[in-house]
């Protein structure tokens, strides 16, 4: 038989009760009781829909369950991104806004806006690498080319009758053909649309010959039979399309074009918390929804350290200064 507490055990046992939540506070990181009740806003440097915002968004219910805490997300588009990642440059580095940035606002803008509101390497912390995103090489399958080496062929003995789209001046895919251009020597008259979707679209029209995007645009064409891959940017193939060789097994060594994803805070966020967002997103990246989330993108997680994700940042800047300067590269 179990003795029940007289008045004064349950009193004492009231004031441990409420004593908990005040001993659980002191015992927390530093980081998350500065934070206590306020959101956490993450700046999508895009509009809704894309890549960019998909990835934000499957993380963000993670880490509001995590840290018990409003997470939203803020669309903030404009000027390749650049608008958006300047506003989280110029933010309290309190922890609460964060911004989910891509190849193209941390590597890709520093070269091609002359006037950049931000530095990617002083103005923020890295806090996790969320996500790579291979691009497929692509043309329509009514062309008649079965190969990036008959592609290739076809461009040197035509220089400027082949063309390529892209979403956009500076984006992934401008970057990625300009690269494959550079490196096989031939030249492709560059088509920018405004947006992937009407890339692909005048594709699969036959309006423009090639084009060198995310898998997840492409993919469902080359299953139709609509398009063809020729070759994907990462070092390995990939799982959707096991037979599509590298563009580094068809004869370019080294070649590496992936688009890829992270969240990076404003610089003097204090280390606790990024430790704490760190963690929280990394253990985001293995549930099973956000895996689901990030397959159904094409994209690859990547569990990996703050300071792999910097290191990435700052090798990325010069590589492709030197292809946005080769190819004489503009802004829209």
């Amino acid at each position: 038989m179990v003795q029940q507490p007289d008045e004064t055990g349950r009193s004492l046992w009231r004031r441990r009760e409420a004593l908990l939540p005040i001993a659980a506070a002191l015992l927390a990181p530093a980081a998350l009781v500065r934070a206590a009740g306020k959101p956490i806003r993450i700046v999508v440097p895009f509009t809704p829909g894309g890549s960019t915002d998909i990835l934000a968004r499957a993380i963000a219910p993670k880490l509001q369950q995590a840290l018990d805490r409003n997470v939203y997300i803020d669309n903030k588009p404009g000027a390749g991104g650049s608008l958006g990642a300047a506003e989280v440059a110029k933010a309290e580095p309190d922890g609460n806004t964060l911004l989910m940035g891509h190849i193209g606002t941390l590597a890709v803008n520093v070269s091609l806006y002359p006037k950049l509101a931000y530095d990617p390497l002083k103005s923020f912390v890295p806090v996790a690498w969320v996500a790579r995103v291979p691009n497929v090489l692509v043309v329509n399958a009514a062309s008649g080319i079965t190969s990036l080496k008959e592609l290739i062929a076809r461009a040197k003995a035509s220089p400027g009758k082949l063309t390529y789209s892209s979403g956009g001046n500076g984006s992934a895919a401008h970057i990625s053909f300009e690269y494959l251009k550079l490196r096989a020597g031939i030249f492709m008259l560059h088509i920018p649309y405004r947006g992937t979707v009407p890339s692909v679209t005048d594709l699969l029209g036959g309006q423009v010959d090639a084009t060198f995007t995310g898998a997840p645009a492409v993919i469902p064409h080359c299953r139709s039979g609509r398009l063809r891959a020729l070759a994907v940017s990462s070092p390995t193939r990939i799982a959707a399309l096991p037979d599509v060789p590298t563009v580094a097994e068809s004869g370019f060594s080294g070649f590496e074009a992936d688009q890829w994803y992270g969240v990076v805070a404003p610089t003097g966020t204090a280390a606790d918390m990024v430790t704490l967002l760190h963690a929280t997103i990394n253990k985001a990246l293995v549930s099973a929804e956000v895996a689901q989330q990030l397959a159904a993108e094409g994209a690859l997680p990547m569990q990996t350290t703050a300071k792999a994700f910097g290191e990435l940042i700052a090798a990325e800047i010069p590589r492709w200064r030197e292809v946005v300067h080769a190819s004489n590269m503009k802004p829209d």
